[in-house]
């Protein structure tokens, strides 16, 4: 571990130290499972709970994983049945749709937390978050969540160090969005548009993909892969049978993104003047 790592390191156990008992709002990913692992090492497994947000924004293979993890890290987790489905301020999905969603989660997480008698709520936000638009952020910042990664300067890269050293099994696991961010803006979220898109990624999983998305734009999917698995989408028989999967899914239209893979592509047509309304609202 390089000199600058370990003082991050140690300045977010400082953190976590301070903060005595806490629940971590975990997804699974890498960022918010090496919160849960500092947390669990250095304040003990009753201190400490995990807890995860489930709705239909889910998808099944995540939920598992979330369980599988907290399991292998021998965590406390809670699974809270949110309700951002039923807030039309989410479902119309706007630029701002992630605010509405982490509100609800928050909502639930400090609830828990209060009545179990934890002192603080954190997240995986690290410091590269800051550079994105993430109005979930804004979200947090009213619920006075915690984010021990960002307040240690720890960078995606960071975070990926660290988890490798401590062993983390998900250290290189590709970053993963709740299934609303592959419905493009303006386009309402539905129970039946995230079924088509869980089921059309299962698809690609299934086939040994790893970084990808199925963005929906309503009855067209936009396929995106790692640039260098392209080629592999061409290839019969993968072909045939991806385009009929994609139409017994619900899809007239089946496309593939030649840009690739890229996290966060559906920000790309957020407008200057949407960003800026949705930070002051």
């Amino acid at each position: 571990m390089t000199e600058d790592l370990s003082a991050k390191h140690q300045r977010m156990q400082s953190l976590l130290r301070d903060m005595q008992r806490v629940v971590v709002a975990f997804s699974g990913g890498v960022d918010s499972t090496l919160v849960l692992k500092v947390a669990l090492d250095l304040l003990g497994r009753d201190n400490v709970l995990a807890a995860t947000g489930v709705s239909p924004s889910l998808a099944q293979r995540e939920r598992q994983s979330v369980i599988d993890l907290a399991s292998l890290l021998g965590a406390n987790l809670e699974l809270i049945a949110t309700s951002e489905m039923d807030d039309p301020r989410y479902t119309a999905n706007a630029a701002d749709r992630c605010f509405f969603c982490k509100s609800e989660l928050y909502t639930r997480i400090t609830e828990l937390a209060r009545s179990r008698g934890f002192l603080a709520v954190v997240n995986g936000a690290n410091a590269d978050d800051t550079g994105d638009w993430r109005p979930g952020m804004k979200a947090a910042d009213q619920w006075q969540v915690r984010a021990p990664l960002l307040e240690a300067n720890l960078t995606k890269q960071d975070v990926r160090d660290l988890a490798r050293e401590l062993g983390l099994p998900n250290w290189d696991k590709p970053a993963l969005a709740c299934l609303s961010s592959r419905i493009a803006y303006g386009t309402p979220v539905t129970i039946g548009s995230l079924a088509q898109v869980e089921k059309a990624e299962a698809f690609l999983w299934d086939r040994g993909f790893a970084s990808f998305r199925v963005r929906h734009h309503g009855n067209l999917a936009r396929i995106e892969v790692a640039v260098a698995d392209l080629p592999r989408l061409m290839q019969e028989p993968l072909r045939t049978e991806l385009l009929r999967r994609f139409r017994e899914i619900g899809y007239t239209y089946v496309t593939v993104d030649l840009a690739g893979f890229r996290s966060g592509s559906g920000n790309e047509a957020i407008k200057p003047y949407e960003r800026s309304s949705a930070t002051r609202s």
